[in-house]
């Protein structure tokens, strides 16, 4: 849990500050703590009690992860409309902008696999089965139903310039 806190709060005096003023990085801070501590539940009573903490705050920050679909190190910048689907596999150190849907769209089975290091910028949605490497930034409103495999690519919203290679 120290190092959610480190993402967070660079400092003690910050950390501090941020609680007692109750800013939208506390909340955040929050929210992750107790989707940790769903994921190291030790018994069903107990994961139940994280899981209905966990999705009051999340319902009062329009959030929705389950537990388990991401790895160690997730920062969500901004709370507000982010909807994970539970079948969703996400790598370590990945940013949520806001605003995000990961999952299917409803009609088709799978949903995405999304390795380490990936940026996810405000409005992006990543939809139906694919995979995207590792490293890859996907730009503000972007809509990815195709795999991108080509690790630390960028992948923005405009017509025939899907996916950008650096």
């Amino acid at each position: 849990m120290e190092n959610t806190r480190k993402i967070y709060f660079k400092s003690k005096k910050k950390f501090l500050k941020y609680a007692l003023l109750k800013e939208h990085e506390w909340y955040l801070y929050c929210f992750q703590k107790k989707l940790r501590a769903e994921e190291n539940a030790s018994n069903i009573f107990s994961k139940f009690i994280y899981r209905l903490s966990k999705n009051r705050l999340g319902s009062k920050l329009g959030i929705y992860i389950p537990a388990g679909v991401f790895d160690e190190g997730l920062h969500i910048w901004h709370y507000g409309n982010i909807v994970v689907n539970a079948e969703s596999r996400v790598g370590k150190n990945c940013m949520l902008h806001g605003d995000n849907c990961i999952g299917n769209n409803g009609k088709t089975e799978g949903c995405p696999i999304i390795g380490d290091n990936v940026d996810v910028g405000t409005g992006a949605k990543v939809l139906g089965p694919i995979r995207i490497a590792n490293g890859v930034k996907i730009g503000a409103g972007a809509v990815v139903v195709k795999n991108c495999l080509t690790e630390n690519a960028t992948i923005v919203g405009i017509p025939g310039k899907e996916i950008r290679r650096k």
